[in-house]
């Protein structure tokens, strides 16, 4: 049996307003036409579904428990088109971000804020990990993409856009002050304590390979879990860090810490987008990603 969604949405109309004429209105069709469509679904059910009066028409036993079915199956498909529609329109959705803490203070932050105040009803999950954790959980499928710093380490499935270029400083806090005052090597520096990320991270990795870049081993006397950890231990004077240099210029600013320069030139990284090719994106992540641009 071949019957046509048409044909049903039709029934579905008739019965709802138990009216041809009225079905027809909201269908924006015509009455002729109506009337044609129930009686070649009668014709192909074999079996009456009205009955017709002066006062419009009734369901039969036989279109009654049609109508059951068929009211079900209509309405959920009419509010599947309203809730993509609402999609469509940024009204209704969710998006899963995975982000390092870097990226988070020195590029999200400000993007979150404006698609925000934009698309007040687009619920935000944002995820904290270290860049290896947030590449792991977009390939997992825990979050939608992730927004990391380099250096990072991706299957070919994965998509790496640029969003942002930086630059480490060297930062200490007041009581290392005559540092910030003249420029330091490496191999002066590494008679001070230092204040790094864990050894895990490839923050840890990147620095670790510009030391050996230097023919200088890199050890830290303090390992934290994230950067926003690394300044209140810096401010406390309990030894030297490294920090992007747009998160920690406000604290420099305010001369609760100091840059430090050195003769090495630390290499520029960058804020990243990771997507995964394989899997096709939301209507609100992809409006989310316009707003990195």
């Amino acid at each position: 049996m071949n019957i046509s969604f048409e044909s049903y949405k039709i029934f579905y109309y008739v019965a709802k307003y138990k009216s041809i004429t009225k079905a027809a209105n909201a269908l924006y069709s015509n009455q002729p036409n109506i009337s044609r469509c129930i009686h070649k679904l009668e014709a192909d059910l074999k079996c009456k579904l009205f009955e017709r009066s002066n006062k419009g028409v009734t369901l039969t036993p036989e279109g009654n428990s049609l109508y059951e079915h068929v009211k079900i199956a209509i309405e959920q498909i009419m509010e599947a088109e309203q809730e993509l529609l609402k999609q469509e329109e940024l009204e209704f959705g969710s998006i899963s971000i995975g982000v390092t803490e870097s990226a988070l203070n020195i590029f999200l932050l400000k993007k979150l804020e404006l698609f925000h105040r934009k698309y007040p009803n687009i619920h935000l999950r944002i995820s904290n990990h270290s860049t290896p954790q947030a590449i792991r959980a977009l390939d997992q499928g825990l979050v939608d993409f992730s927004i990391v710093v380099t250096p990072t380490i991706i299957p070919s499935y994965l998509k790496q856009t640029s969003l942002l270029d930086f630059k480490d400083i060297l930062v200490g806090g007041i009581q290392y002050a005559s540092l910030g005052q003249s420029i330091h090597s490496l191999n002066e520096i590494i008679q001070y304590p230092m204040i790094m990320l864990g050894k895990d991270t490839m923050t840890y990795a990147f620095f670790s390979q510009f030391y050996f870049n230097h023919k200088l081993e890199l050890s830290s006397e303090f390992e934290v879990a994230t950067m926003d950890q690394v300044l209140p231990l810096v401010q406390h004077n309990l030894g030297l860090g490294y920090l992007p240099y747009p998160y920690a210029k406000e604290y420099i600013e305010k001369k609760e810490i100091v840059s430090i320069p050195l003769k090495e030139t630390i290499p520029m990284r960058k804020v990243v987008l990771i997507e995964d090719k394989r899997k096709p994106l939301s209507i609100a992540s992809k409006a989310f990603i316009q707003t990195l641009f």
